[in-house]
């Protein structure tokens, strides 16, 4: 499903805005921006993903102020949360107010760079991830070089007035927040979810469970009254922030430990993510559900922090074509309707990862055998089977889009298959 602009619904949180204290205000759009009334102008973090939806920010803020823009902050280095710059500008100059001060992380440039030299990687991963057609994002996540950075803390406007921009790093190295202390109001961005910490998403580089933690407490160290999620509804009362930062920091800290006492076991991936068990105490309340990420996805990429990329098996060292091993095992099942039987049978019971598992036997040969072609399409029928009995976002669509290319017979992308 998308918005009338194509953005994501998982993204987009409808339009208009929400005073949270006086000068307080979010704009809805990609996520939720923020807006703060300074002596100095207005904050405004996120310019949202451009075209309709960055208007109806604009317009929405116009019903809030009719004082320029002072700054564009960028909550973090994400593609498209900043697309919208250009339309910000351009509301500026007609207006006749100078050109907003377009302020990042120091560590901003560097993921912009690395996005641009891997620019096609990146659209294709997004195309995936939010199950969109080859070429979607093409032009509709471009990137904006911000005019000045910071590295810790950045004050903006003056005693009641004042706001201060500090570093965040949790989903990204490059995550910003802001402080009002006058209102004891905190704009999260990319570290307060509603939702699980988006730590391990499958097609992403690694994000440092730890530190993220670090963030949530240095967050709740300033005793906030309220707190503002990038995604979800405004927490209200010291005691609630208090709870959702200190019980989410809790968590990461308790998966990171429990990961590392396995590794300490010896037990490789897989084993870790067969034997961990998450605790209903801190795995069922209502911010820490995997509507988007996965508790498995973080328990990966503490893994992958403290491992190589050996999975542990002598033969993964120097491997063959993954073509070439795909049709030798093909080609050493004589009884291949006999496997297919035990798959189907082994998904009409309801056990669809381990029907996977047995139908990849086959289905992984590049083969136009009729026994291959079968297993190809009961392994596209598996998969969006299994898309039923997972939560997150990103995993259902990524069995779902893996569905579609084998039933439309797609090249191949990123070793889907």
């Amino acid at each position: 499903m998308t918005t009338k602009d194509d953005t994501p619904s998982i993204l987009f949180m409808g339009t208009g805005s929400e005073t949270v204290a006086p000068g307080l205000h979010i704009l809805r759009g990609q996520g939720q921006s923020f807006v703060a009334e300074t002596d100095v102008g207005l904050i405004v973090i996120d310019a949202g993903p451009g075209g309709p939806v960055t208007e109806g920010m604009i317009s929405s803020l116009r019903q809030i102020s009719s004082a320029p823009v002072h700054a564009l902050c960028y909550s973090h280095g994400h593609m498209g949360y900043n697309a919208g710059v250009p339309t910000w500008l351009a509301h500026a100059a007609e207006r006749g107010d100078p050109a907003p001060r377009l302020i990042a992380h120091c560590n901003l440039p560097r993921r912009y760079a690395r996005y641009r030299e891997t620019l096609a990687l990146q659209h294709r991963m997004a195309e995936v991830q939010f199950s969109r057609s080859p070429g979607f994002f093409d032009h509709r996540i471009d990137l904006h070089e911000p005019t000045e950075t910071f590295a810790d803390r950045l004050t903006l406007g003056s005693d009641e007035q004042r706001v201060e921009l500090f570093w965040a790093p949790s989903e990204t190295d490059d995550a910003i927040a802001l402080w009002c202390p006058a209102r004891r109001v905190l704009y999260g961005g990319a570290a307060l979810l509603n939702s699980i910490p988006n730590i391990g998403t499958p097609f992403r580089t690694q994000r440092d469970t730890a530190r993220w933690a670090d963030t949530l407490e240095a967050m709740a160290a300033l005793r906030p009254l309220k707190a503002v999620r990038e995604f979800g509804p405004v927490i209200e009362g010291e005691e609630s922030v208090q709870q959702v930062l200190g019980h989410t920091a809790r968590t990461l800290r308790w998966l990171r430990s429990e990961v590392v006492r396995l590794m300490n076991e010896g037990l490789n991936e897989q084993q870790v993510l067969a034997a961990i068990r998450y605790p209903q105490e801190l795995f069922s309340v209502p911010w820490m559900q995997p509507s988007y990420g996965d508790p498995s996805y973080i328990v990966r990429d503490i893994y992958r922090s403290e491992n190589g990329w050996w999975d542990r098996n002598p033969t993964s060292l120097h491997p063959a074509a993954p073509e070439a091993v795909a049709t030798a095992v093909a080609e050493s099942i004589t009884d291949k309707s006999a496997l297919i039987k035990h798959a189907q049978t082994l998904g009409d019971s309801g056990q669809h990862q381990l029907a996977l598992h047995v139908i990849d036997l086959l289905a992984m040969s590049d083969s136009d055998a009729p026994d291959i072609a079968q297993a190809r399409k009961l392994k596209a029928s598996l998969l969006r089977q299994r898309a039923t009995q997972v939560e997150s976002f990103v995993s259902q669509n990524l069995y779902r889009v893996s569905a579609d290319m084998i039933e439309q017979a797609t090249p191949w992308r990123f070793g889907i298959r």
